[in-house]
Order: structure tokens, then C-alpha cells, then sequence
């Protein structure tokens, strides 16, 4: 049982930066893989990025050398790293934990909104 928390997002201007956070409450955070999820309206949910245990990552094409996915398993919290933010990076960012071995996502947060002007 994981209970996930989202913050950080906010509204900012095209090439601004931001990070999110996500803590996370549950004593067996370091067995989970995490995940970063995005909606934006009208779009479908996407998986942006993913931490394994060992910290292996994986990025969506759209986000890759922009956005950093990292880990604090002391802290029992997952950040998202975004730099050159462009507008059709707004969306409301989800964190996700998934219990290893397995590939679904069984826990999930409320939601950050990010929004990107112009």
C-alpha cells in the first residue's frame, strides 16, 4: 500500500524550468518502480518517465533531454526534473508506483497541474 503526493507544478513561460515531487507514504517505497504520468486535454494519458528500483530510467521521446526522472528512496520520494519547458508540456502530471515485478501501476496520486505559456 502506497499513498502518492504530487507537488511542484505551477504556472510558468516557455524554456522556464520546474520540479516536481512526489512523496510517497508507505514503508516499502524502494521496492516499487515509479513513473510519471501526463494529461493534457483532449490527449490521452502518457507515461513521460520511469525509475526501476535500481534506477534505471526510460522517457518518452518528447520529453527526452529535457526531463530528468531521479529517486530518493531515504526520502521516500521521486522527483521529475523538467528544463526547457515548451507549452505542449501542459498537462496534469500523475506519479505512479508500480509493485516489482510487475508492469502495471497500482498506485496513484492526485495530480499536479503544469502549464506552459507562450
Amino acid at each position: 500500500q502506497v499513498q502518492l503526493i504530487e507537488s511542484g507544478g505551477g504556472l510558468v513561460q516557455a524554456g522556464d524550468s520546474l520540479r516536481l515531487s512526489c512523496a510517497a507514504s508507505g514503508r516499502l517505497f524502494s521496492s516499487y518502480r515509479m513513473g510519471w504520468f501526463r494529461q493534457a486535454p483532449g490527449k490521452e494519458r502518457e507515461l513521460v518517465a520511469a525509475i526501476t528500483t535500481g534506477g534505471i530510467t526510460n522517457y518518452a521521446d518528447s520529453v527526452k533531454g529535457r526531463f530528468t526522472i531521479s529517486r530518493d528512496n531515504a526520502k521516500n520520494t521521486v522527483y521529475l526534473q523538467m528544463n526547457s519547458l515548451k507549452p505542449e508540456d501542459t498537462a496534469v502530471y500523475t506519479c505512479a508506483a508500480a509493485a516489482v515485478p510487475l508492469p502495471r501501476y497500482d498506485y496513484w496520486g492526485q495530480g499536479t497541474q503544469v502549464t506552459v505559456s507562450s
